[in-house]
Order: structure tokens, then sequence, then C-alpha cells
């Protein structure tokens, strides 16, 4: 390694950074020099790996007053993105996902259209920004997952724990829908498509998708009726059921298969970790910007698609004022970045310990809101499109913004195509997949990382198995007739509802506990900069404030959980109810664990440094944590 990426220690010629120290003093007579006991030419970082040191006399170190070096961390070999734009790929290809490409446009249009982007970008720099970089610092500063990086804060371990369990029911039900994903993919290239006309057996409450605008115009003075595009989701691809209260029936073949090779897709990305992962970034994360332009591109040729954009970003100023759209804008923000879900700190922590992670935290936020504006630019002159071809001005009721948005909504609009549907809608699927194995890539790199903290010896290969397996199995559940059901009842209970508690107690661990004086100490040290005035308050007052009004917002608005008007039945809501205890519950048990393992001759000692930072706390690398003992210890 040469100049930064040695981290400016030994054998490099690099300036040093700003509050750094140096221990490259040369060698005299053939004699070490050294300092505080320690002998200095002991430590090389011979290419990235650290070579065996000597450890000091005994009791030296404390004679003159200086802590300790700790012996290198068994993690001392811990894997590192091969280059640095790996990282920033990896990002992006996780935060811009499938909410960006289906969920933003319509958030914006029933939230004030162009008038929503005020509020979204105003919370993207109250919350999105410096939440990520926060994420971003104290991943690479301590090269720890997101759990063992509360060795911070042990007391606070809980919330590693809840976001491990809140991702993990996430990836449970996130790659059934990739196989939903990849079923209308490989349908796309039948002609017609098959969800364009209505089958014999759905008349007569059934209108083809690919209508006519006289057929449009008498479909909506006529009685309620379903569309071809509808009924093939719920009929053909789900075999959806009408209620669960005999049971979910048995997983759908095809879907299955489907399930097997997405995470067969995310094993191979994953299969020697982030060095795999990395380069398969470039692809995950650059080509749905290639199906994207083609799609705006060839939409803005369309006859009313002008139309579609212009009303996606036309501002309906009165609605700024309504809480509901700036709980949409924190919601949106919070869920497309994927803050505070432990995947940001994941990706950093193999980073190299100088790494800018200041300029990615950046660019990363700024590409999140861009692509999410691209998208719906794009998806708006589709529907533009659509309601020139059905007739009607009112852009808005073309297409329905429920959950079934890209499996019914989508596909009812590309099959009014006239010319090549097929090729749509193989480039939009094709686009939602990569979209889609970014972001479960991620998910499940978070789960490995934990595995392989806790289990060194555990290869990546290993891990990346065992989660697939089991991703497989627990799936299954999702593409059964029922599945949707409960997969809208887990994604409620085990993900949104937690994230948002866990997010306040990430907030609380790492800017009150931690504390934020600390966390900008570590940032100088390994930046050589400061964080300013914006981020420290941001850090400790704006972001931890806004996000719990939200949850009081959340918590006041509260409705029972149902599905398409269905009342789940009274276990169900149970089964819900444990899994959110269960996720919570992480806070408390974890805490009185960390208090346990303390030592201390009373309670209240071992309360006390249950909210210190461990011994080992601060960078991986013995020789920079021996530098970052002497920097806080001298600061």
């Amino acid at each position: 390694m040469e100049g930064r990426d040695n981290n400016g220690f030994i054998g490099d010629n690099s300036p040093s950074i700003a509050g750094q120290f140096r221990w490259n003093t040369p060698v005299a007579n053939g004699i070490p020099h050294t300092a505080h006991g320690l002998a200095l030419t002991d430590v090389e970082l011979a290419g990235g790996k650290t070579v065996h040191r000597t450890t000091p006399p005994e009791g030296e170190g404390a004679r003159n007053g200086i802590a300790s070096p700790i012996p290198p961390s068994p993690n001392a070999d811990r894997d590192q993105w091969g280059k640095g734009v790996e990282f920033l790929m990896s990002c992006i290809a996780m935060s811009v996902g499938l909410g960006n490409v289906w969920r933003f446009p319509f958030v914006a249009l029933e939230n004030g259209g162009g008038a929503f982007v005020i509020p979204y970008i105003i919370v993207l720099l109250l919350v999105g920004k410096p939440v990520y970089y926060m994420e971003m610092i104290i991943g690479q500063f301590s090269s720890r997952g997101s759990v063992k990086v509360y060795d911070m804060a042990p007391i606070m371990r809980g919330v590693g724990y809840g976001q491990l369990f809140s991702v993990t029911a996430l990836i449970t039900y996130y790659s059934s829908l990739m196989a939903l994903i990849a079923r209308y993919m490989i349908d796309s290239f039948m002609n017609p498509l098959p969800w364009a006309n209505c089958r014999q057996e759905w008349l007569p409450n059934c209108v083809d998708s690919a209508v006519s605008q006289r057929s449009m115009r008498n479909l909506s003075a006529g009685s309620t009726v379903s569309t071809s595009s509808e009924l093939y989701f719920t009929k053909v691809v789900l075999k959806e059921l009408d209620g669960i209260d005999d049971g979910i029936g048995l997983p759908d073949l095809r879907l299955t298969l489907f399930l097997v090779l997405s995470w067969s897709l995310v094993l191979l990305t994953l299969i020697k970790g982030v060095k795999s992962s990395g380069k398969a970034s470039y692809f995950l994360a650059l080509f749905p910007y290639v199906v994207m332009t083609v799609l705006l591109i060839r939409a803005c040729t369309l006859p009313g698609a002008v139309d579609g954009i212009v009303y996606f970003l036309k501002p309906q100023w009165n609605k700024i004022y309504d809480p509901k759209v700036w709980y949409a804008a924190v919601t949106q923000c919070f869920f497309s970045l994927s803050i505070c879900f432990g995947n940001i700190i994941m990706y950093s922590s193999y980073n190299k310990f100088r790494h800018n992670v200041y300029r990615d935290a950046t660019i990363v936020t700024s590409i999140d809101t861009f692509t999410s504006l691209l998208a719906g630019c794009t998806i708006f002159g589709i529907l533009g499109h659509l309601a020139y071809v059905t007739g009607t001005t009112d852009v808005g009721n073309v297409v329905k913004s429920d959950a079934g948005l890209a499996f019914i909504s989508y596909p009812e609009a590309i099959a009014k195509f006239e010319v090549l549907p097929q090729a749509f809608s193989v480039l939009f699927f094709l686009m939602l997949f990569v979209l889609g194995i970014g972001s479960n890539v991620a998910m499940t790199s978070c789960v490995m990382t934990v595995i392989k903290d806790q289990f060194p010896k555990v290869r990546n290969w290993q891990a990346a198995s065992i989660i697939a397996v089991s991703g497989v199995l627990l799936g299954s559940i999702y593409v059964t007739p029922g599945g949707q059901y409960v997969l809208k009842l887990v994604d409620y209970y085990g993900a949104s509802s937690i994230a948002l508690v866990l997010a306040i107690a990430e907030l609380i661990a790492i800017g009150w506990v931690y504390g934020v004086d600390r966390l900008c100490k570590d940032t100088e040290f390994m930046l050589g900069h400061r964080p300013n005035l914006y981020w420290r308050l941001c850090w400790r007052w704006i972001t931890p404030l806004l996000m719990f009004v939200i949850l009081i917002y959340n918590l006041i608005t509260l409705e029972p959980l149902m599905y398409k008007q269905y009342v789940y039945p009274t276990i169900a809501y149970d089964i819900g109810w444990c899994i959110f205890a269960f996720g919570l519950l992480q806070l408390p048990i974890w805490a009185a664990y960390a208090v346990y393992k303390q030592s201390g001759k009373s309670l209240n000692e071992k309360i006390k440094n249950a909210f210190k930072p461990t011994p080992a706390w601060g960078p991986l690398d013995p020789a920079t944590h021996y530098e970052y003992k002497k920097f806080i210890d001298e600061d």
C-alpha cells in the first residue's frame, strides 16, 4: 500500500494528517528506537496484514502514564474493498432500490407533486444526509458490523440486535418480491402480454387492460369490474386466497423456482464477501440507470408523455402545510436511503481507515434523490401516454398507487402500448430485478458481517450459503396463496414499526451515550478534520427530535392493519405484536446483559461502566489503535 492507503504509517512518504501521530522514527546504530516501552519497529504493515508485535515490559506503560497497547484483534485480517469506488457503487446499489422507482413517484403525487420535493430535500438535509454520514464514520472508524459496533456503548448493543432482527425479517420476504418480478420479466417475452386480455373464466366482470378509448369510457360508466392485469396478478401469479382463516396454502412451484434463482444470484454475488460483491457492484449500480435512461427517452417520444411529466412536477402548494406530507417525506427518505438498518455501518466497516466517507455520503444521498426524480419523470411520462390513449385528462387517476402498483398498474399501462409493449415490459422488470438484487445483497451482507464478527473462523461462502438456504425456506411462505397476507403482517410489525424506534435509539446511542464530541474527535483522528456546526447540531438535536416527532405522529395516526379491507384473525395480530415485541425487547435484554458482564463493585458502578466504550473500542489495526489511544489521552 502507498500514500493514504497505508494510513500514513511506517514506510510511506505521505504527509501527516492533522491531529495524527507518526511512529516512523529511524533506527540508530541498528538498535530499534523505543518510546514509552514500545519497540516501534516491531509493528509493520506488510501488504495490509499486521505482523506480530513485541509486548512492552509489564507495567512499563502504566509507569509512563500511557495506555498499554492491546494485542492484535482476531479480526485483524478483515476483508476490505478492492477499490474505494467499489464501496461507493455498493452504497448506490443498496440505497437506490425499488422504493425509488415504484414508490417515490406516487408518494410525491399524493403529497403535492412538485411541492413534495421541497420538504423531501429539507428532510434529506436534516435527517438523511446527517445519519448517512454518521453511520459511515462509525462503521469505517471501528471496522465493526452493526452489532459489534456497539462496543462504543455496550448498554445499547440491543439496538444492533434489534436492527439485525428487522433486516432478517426484511430479507425473508424481499426475495419473494424478486421472484414475482422475475416471473413478470419472463412472462414479458410472450406476445401478446399474458395480462393484456381477459381469460374466459374471468368474464363478464373483467375488462381487457389493452382496451381502446371507447371501451375505457364504457368501463367508467358501467358496474364495478376488474382489469385483466389485476386478475392476472391475483388469480394466475399469486393464486391469492380471500383470507387466511383456514391457512395460507402450499408454495407455488414456479414462484419457488424464481425464489431459488433470486437467492442463487445473491449467493454468487457474496460467495467471497465484499471482494466478489464489490466487483458486482459496478453492474448492480450502473445498469438500472442505462435502462431508466432508455425508458425515459422512449417515454418522452410518446404522445401525451410531456403532460404526464408536467403533472408530476407541478407543485400543489396548499399541500406543503399538511403534516402528512412531511411524514411522507421522512418515511420515504428514511427507507429509501436504508439508514438505521445497519447496512451502511456494515459496508463502511470494510473501508480503508482514511477513506473519504464525507464525499461518498454526499454523492450517494444526492444520487438517491436524483434517481427518485428521474424515475418519477420516466413513470409519469408513461402514465401521461396512458392518459392520452384512454382519453382522460386526469393522469393521477389512471392507475392505483397501492401495494400492487408494480404488478398491476405498471403492467396495465404497458399493455396499452401500441408499439413493442414486450420490449418496454422486459426492460422495466429487468431494471426492477437488478435494483432489488442490489438491495438484497446489502441486507444479506449485513447479516453475514454480524456472523463473521462473532465467529471469525466462518468463511464467507459458508455464511452466505446458510443465509441463502434459510432465505429460500422462509421465503417459500410468501409464495403461497396466502403469502401476501403474511408479507404485509411481517413488514408492518417486523420492519416498518420497529425501524423508527430503533432509529431513535441508535441516534441516542451515538449522539448522546457515546457523545457527539467523542464522535467528532474520532472523525478528526480518522479524516484529519472536525465536523462543522451543521453536523453537530443535526447529530445531537435536530435529527433525533425530528425522528421522535415522526414516531409520535405515527402512533397518533395508527390504524389497525388490514390487507385489501381484510381484517386479520386475532391470532395473526397476536403473532404480529409478538414479532414487534421481540424486536424491541432486544434493547432491555442486551442492556441487562451488558451491565451483568461489566466489572465493578456495585450495581451503580456496573451501570456506569456499561455506558463507556470497551477497552478494545477503536481502530482495528493495533498500530492505529495505539495512536488513537494517545490522541484521545492527550486531547
